[in-house]
């Protein structure tokens, strides 16, 4: 197969898949090596993006998925009757943030760091699909570790964690260790707990509020 057949297979398997396909799946699909599929990929998003199609392909951690490009939104709800997502309460923001940024964490690590019961905002953050259980902690109890998913990049258009904006940087005392939950480190001091919480739930409600806008 020439590179333009190789390209055209990706985006026949994307479409028909309707869901996210990992690269290694795509990789032993068209029998060529995994490094080959993202040059591939990249090249397919290129195109896209500089084209007047209404679909793209974006990267989802190791996986690729062929989606409608955001512009369009409007006319998709329309057609498709689609309802508008009700926006995330304050509440599972900052628990999302919480998770984002220093994911995999434990429920009891969360309401550390909040401060208030967070069992029923977890529980809805799951259903939404936007966190998800990343096994357990390796301590008595086994407490269960949650993390952020693909639908949770998918959602606000980035392609991995590591694209989520940088915390401003704060002054710590080199002498004093960070609040200690379950084996987990916590970047939150007592004195600036309150002030670093409500800095990351800033950082992702922008993230949020772009993509509920669109």
């Amino acid at each position: 197969m020439t590179r333009e057949e190789y390209k055209a297979a990706i985006e026949a398997i994307l479409f028909a898949s309707g869901t996210s396909v990992p690269l290694s799946r795509l990789s032993q699909t068209l029998t060529i090596t995994e490094k080959v599929i993202k040059d591939l990929c990249t090249e397919i998003i290129d195109e896209y993006e500089n084209s007047d199609h209404g679909v793209t392909v974006v990267r989802l951690d190791d996986s690729y998925q062929m989606v409608s490009k955001k512009e369009y939104a409007p006319q998709i709800r329309t057609a498709m009757d689609l309802r508008r997502n009700v926006p995330l309460s304050q509440a599972a923001m900052e628990v999302l943030a919480v998770v984002a940024y220093n994911q995999p964490v434990t429920k009891s690590f969360i309401e550390q760091v909040r401060g208030v019961d967070c069992s029923g905002v977890i529980g809805s953050l799951t259903t939404k699909d936007l966190i998800e259980e990343k096994g357990r902690l390796e301590l008595p109890g086994r407490p269960l570790l949650y993390g952020t998913t693909e639908n949770f990049l998918r959602c606000f258009s980035i392609s991995s964690i590591d694209e989520l904006p940088p915390l401003p940087q704060k002054q710590e005392n080199p002498d004093e260790n960070a609040l200690e939950d379950d084996g987990q480190l916590s970047i939150f001091d007592d004195e600036n707990e309150n002030e670093s919480d409500e800095t990351i739930t800033a950082t992702v409600g922008e993230i949020i509020e772009q993509a509920t806008a669109e």
